[in-house]
């Protein structure tokens, strides 16, 4: 039984929920969202609040379950809050900064990396080896961060490349004389 499916989702103050059939839309002050739930979990709303419960008790139903009642809660925060990736980069040489829209790495290649920001998200560099990817959806901020530190990942030797701030590397030893 999913104990984070049985907890009911709060709407939070300033945002306007609606149901249509299996569509689940959020609009608040940051922008709006939608998410559509799976046929087999049933979806309601009541007294400012999303309960989601499975339509029967089969094993796909179940799993589907508190998966859903996350993703719901997932888009009522990023219309409200928004969410955040940080990154750092490691590395003689290594850097990041703006250009227009776009984020120019630098990164020990031959060539500059340029990657071009995607429609919803928002990526700053405060400073030369930090990069914030912002944005309302989570698996699109998630998504961003992830191509941007697979141009060069963390190496465990000397860990240098790009890693998420909260990331630990483990280290290797290296050669042995």
């Amino acid at each position: 039984m999913s104990r984070i499916g049985k907890k009911p989702v709060q709407v939070p103050q300033g945002v306007t929920a609606t149901i249509d059939g299996q569509t689940v839309m959020a609009k608040g002050p940051k922008g709006e969202l939608k998410f559509v739930v799976n046929d087999e979990v049933l979806v309601k709303l009541e007294d400012g609040r999303v309960s989601v419960e499975p339509r029967d008790q089969s094993k796909d139903a179940r799993s589907k379950w508190g998966m859903s009642r996350t993703q719901i809660v997932n888009i009522m925060q990023g219309v409200t809050e928004g969410f955040e990736k940080r990154l750092e980069i490691t590395g003689v040489g290594y850097r990041a900064a703006m250009q227009g829209k776009n984020l120019q790495l630098a990164l020990g290649f031959s060539h500059d990396v340029v990657y071009q920001t995607p429609a919803g998200i928002e990526i700053a560099c405060p400073k030369p080896t930090e990069i914030v990817v912002k944005g309302i959806d989570k698996q699109q901020v998630g998504q961003v961060a992830s191509e941007i530190r697979e141009y060069r990942g963390p190496e465990p030797y000397k860990g240098k490349g790009v890693r998420y701030a909260d990331e630990r590397i483990v280290r290797k030893e290296g050669k042995k004389k």
